[in-house]
């Protein structure tokens, strides 16, 4: 993953670049016009976050069941690239808001479940940097709750009477908006799997520094 890297980086760098462009071509939406376009770093951005908790949750369960010390720094990793890129969902979903239903944040299902798995995946870090020992099988229990969440976000839009549009959006777009989109979710993925390697090799790097302070 090392060596992947630096390329990883570099061709994320030039998505990111490219996306402008191809945003800027892309239909103007019929009734919110150019506020819309946040939708294509807005959306890509909880591509990435869910990701990451489904990959939290998996290796927390792994950790908490089979007491696997890699698959609990994986849960870590995949938990601060998670509460990142959700920050942005959450950053830039507000921004849309404002011009789109005239206000900044409504609570309803969707948003708040959305603002809730947020909380858990800080919840995670905080139990993790100021637990002390044996913090770790509980935060694994986080970690699955947090997974558990995720469902549970997605659907509130169907389940419940949300202002936020329902999932069944994105199927409906048409050519230009949908070839933008999926280019901006490919970006930010690359993105996220950049970070969640380096954080696992700084992870790694720490274990054994730890190992060689124990040695001593």
């Amino acid at each position: 993953m090392t060596k992947l890297f630096v390329p990883a980086i570099a061709l994320a760098a030039i998505m990111f670049a490219v996306a402008p462009w191809l945003i800027n071509g892309a239909p103007y939406e019929s009734t919110m016009g150019l506020v819309q376009k946040i939708f294509y770093f807005h959306l890509p951005s909880w591509f990435v976050m869910f990701t990451a908790v489904l990959t939290a949750g998996v290796a927390g369960a792994v950790h908490l069941f089979g007491r696997n010390a890699r698959a609990d720094r994986v849960a870590l990793a995949a938990v601060e690239v998670a509460a990142v890129f959700g920050l942005i969902g959450l950053i830039t979903g507000p921004l849309w808001a404002r011009k789109a239903w005239g206000v900044w944040w409504q609570w309803d299902a969707k948003l708040t479940a959305a603002l809730v798995l947020e909380l858990i995946l800080i919840a995670y870090m905080l139990l993790r940097r100021y637990g002390g020992p044996g913090s770790e099988r509980l935060a694994s229990g986080l970690a699955i709750f947090g997974m558990a969440n995720v469902p549970f976000v997605y659907w509130a839009a169907n389940l419940w009477r949300t202002v936020h549009p329902k999932p069944t959006v994105v199927p409906t777009l048409g050519p230009g908006m949908r070839g933008a989109l999926w280019w901006c979710v490919a970006a930010f993925m690359l993105l996220g799997a950049a970070a969640f390697g380096a954080r696992m090799r700084l992870e790694r790097l720490r274990t054994e520094v730890d190992e060689l302070y124990l040695e001593d």
